[in-house]
């Protein structure tokens, strides 16, 4: 079993609270004039999406989350659930509708997503980044709209509605930030 100190906590680092993997995503090092010095952490845990802070003494360590982050293909979604490919042992992993969430807003066949595995079980996808997608209906754009002006909503292949600029039109392809949801410029 392999444990983190303290000194090694930072964020990003994969930890077991309460029998869960958690990820850290904020640290901070106390050191009070009087008393003990602590670590104070912020984390996620990754079977719930919970958010929780835990205070830690200096010395004390916690148990490595194993989890396995793999760069895998989407293939296609039978209803119930999504599966993945491993682009190098073509083996193909069936991730459940709840684990993957809203992800159908942004991923299409063919994108490379990261599938984390904890004891061999898919516990989360992480979608790239940023996705080109097709706007499919939308307001049309006026001679003059400028990339300073306005936005408006536009339906983009997936179903997902974003807001983009006026001058943005149907059939454009655009590319958009998985991570908020918004516009981040078109090909």
């Amino acid at each position: 079993m392999v444990t983190y100190s303290t000194s090694d906590f930072k964020v990003g680092l994969k930890i077991i609270i309460d029998k869960d993997p958690c990820v850290i995503i904020e640290e901070e090092f106390n050191k009070p004039g009087k008393g003990q010095a602590f670590n104070k952490i912020k984390y996620r845990n990754y079977l719930t999406g919970r958010v929780g802070e835990k205070t830690c003494k200096v010395g004390e360590s916690l148990e490595a989350a194993d989890v396995e982050e793999l760069e895998m293909q989407f293939l296609y979604s039978d209803g119930s659930a999504w599966f993945f490919m491993h682009p190098v042992t073509y083996d193909q992993i069936p991730v459940s509708t709840q684990i993957v969430g809203e992800l159908d807003q942004w991923v299409t066949e063919e994108d490379i997503c990261k599938v984390l595995l904890w004891n061999e079980k898919p516990i989360l996808v992480i979608p790239p980044n940023f996705v080109d997608l097709i706007v499919l209906n939308t307001d049309p754009g006026v001679k003059g709209d400028t990339a300073s002006g306005g936005s408006k909503p536009a339906t983009l292949s997936t179903g997902a509605i974003i807001k983009v600029p006026l001058f943005v039109s149907e059939g454009e392809t655009v590319t958009v930030d998985t991570r908020n949801g918004e516009y981040q410029g078109r090909k």
